[in-house]
């Protein structure tokens, strides 16, 4: 592995330093960059077959069908199947920002990916274990068991994404990640597809809904064969500085100065918060489906294709347009295309489309844009900040994010509440509400500003001390 370190200093750092030592910093950093740029075909590739591998594991945990599909199993109640977003959500927002100085500090940020990887791995393999030991699926400690592994699963997988927007950002140019999304986007769906075209079939058609272990041991070899992949990551180490004790306060007052202070960072977190409501929908547009059109668990595997195939076919149009004229435009065209799939849904389970359920699937591949706009946020969040300051960028995003989850439960309860001949009509509420939002999200973009075409303004850059 190539070698390489640099420092980031303050502006006022930086000016009381002799002109030999700002010429030697200066040479440095230009050796590690060039270094970074020689490699870096080889680390998209390693990348792209990392995420091509994850692809192939999480969708036969998709969010979307699959673990709600596992949780009607266990329990049934709509509230519970509203917990899974709020979990999701609060699992990818908290951890991280306890965790992103220590990654921004780290020797090698690649390893933080690997790790995470591995324990997500070890999370599936008990659950797989789990579900082959207790006989009886339908009780509240297995409810609990479930959402408990579910939240710890996010909370490793939250700083997982975290450590691979920072490797990324640290390895990948600016320009060229929307060929690293494309690239995985395309394989890793024909991949998944496939996989799931062999395998989910037969397991979601055993009997007594014992092929989710199946399903769940699936899901941890892929993840161990992702982490292994990593190995072959090439990168120039940091120098390792020491990460002071901090107290919770400290992580949510340097987030809040991230928010309050930097007006770009702002509008574009504004943007996500309406946008990512979208997520509260993922656990009940399979529900809809089975109560209104009547469709089956053997037409989840459907679904699941669709939805990966969306992803496919969405990357590398985003992608290639994100590296030409920058993610801004990207993120305004996503948005407000993925604020029509809720309308979408309803229009499909409504009666107005005969035989709606034969064309459900279209729905579940326009969700697909939602993985790939949440992509795209993050790498328009890498663009507002120096690289130092990525985890710390990241990590506010998605507590961001999180904000709007805070009502996903009463989401849930809201369509508990309706008879069983009107439940259609708090379907109707929510999904045109959060269609609403989604649109308002869009129209927000147009006061965003696009770093490519502008310098950064320092004094927009928050520093947080000791």
């Amino acid at each position: 592995m190539k070698h390489a370190s640099s420092r980031h200093m303050s502006p006022s750092a930086t000016s009381l330093r002799s002109p030999n030592e700002h010429t030697a910093e200066e040479s440095l950093s230009e050796d590690r960059r060039e270094m970074i740029e020689a490699d870096e075909p080889r680390n998209i590739l390693v990348l792209a077959g990392y995420q091509v591998l994850l692809r192939m594991a999480w969708i036969f945990k998709t969010e979307s069908v699959i673990m709600p599909a596992v949780v009607d199993t266990i329990s049934g109640a709509g509230w519970v199947r509203g917990c899974l977003p709020v979990l999701n959500r609060v699992g990818q927002s908290i951890p991280p920002l306890f965790m992103a100085e220590r990654l921004r500090n780290s020797h090698l940020k690649y390893r933080w990916l690997y790790i995470t990887t591995l324990m997500g791995a070890a999370i599936f393999a008990l659950l797989a274990l789990i579900w082959f030991l207790v006989e009886q699926k339908r009780q509240p400690m297995m409810t609990l068991a479930f959402l408990l592994l579910y939240t710890l699963f996010f909370g490793v997988t939250g700083v997982n994404q975290l450590a691979i927007g920072t490797v990324q950002g640290k390895l990948v140019r600016a320009n060229r990640r929307g060929r690293l999304m494309t690239i995985s986007g395309i394989v890793g769906s024909i991949a998944a597809v496939t996989a799931a075209g062999f395998l989910l079939t037969r397991w979601l058609a055993m009997p007594d809904n014992t092929g989710y272990a199946w399903i769940f041991a699936f899901v941890a070899g892929g993840f161990v064969a992702a982490a292994l992949l990593l190995k072959w990551l090439i990168e120039p180490p940091d120098e390792r500085i020491a990460t002071p004790r901090r107290t919770p306060r400290h992580h949510f007052s340097s987030a809040w100065q991230v928010y309050r202070q930097d007006r770009s960072f702002r509008r574009a977190a504004n943007v996500g918060m309406l946008f990512i409501g979208s997520i509260l929908l993922f656990p009940h547009y399979r529900w809809v489906a089975a109560e209104q059109l009547g469709t089956s668990s053997t037409d989840m595997v459907g679904w699941v294709i669709a939805q990966n195939l969306g992803v496919g076919f969405f990357s590398p149009i985003f992608g290639t347009i994100a590296d030409r004229h920058g993610n801004r435009i990207v993120m305004r065209l996503e948005i407000f295309a993925g604020a029509m799939v809720p309308l979408l849904a309803i229009i499909m389970a409504s009666g107005f489309v005969p035989n709606g359920g034969d064309w459900y699937w279209i729905v579940f591949a326009f969700l697909g844009l939602v993985p790939v706009t949440i992509k795209t946020i993050f790498n328009y969040t890498l663009e507002l900040a120096d690289e130092t300051e990525h985890p710390r960028y990241l990590s506010t995003m998605r507590i961001c994010f999180a904000v709007p989850f805070v009502i996903s439960p009463l989401a849930g309860l809201l369509l508990d509440l309706f008879p069983a001949d009107s439940k259609f009509t708090g379907v109707g509420i929510l999904f045109g509400t959060v269609s609403c939002l989604m649109l308002i999200g869009g129209i927000l973009t147009f006061r965003m500003a696009e770093p490519r075409h502008r310098p950064v303004d320092a004094t927009e850059l928050p520093v947080v001390r000791g």
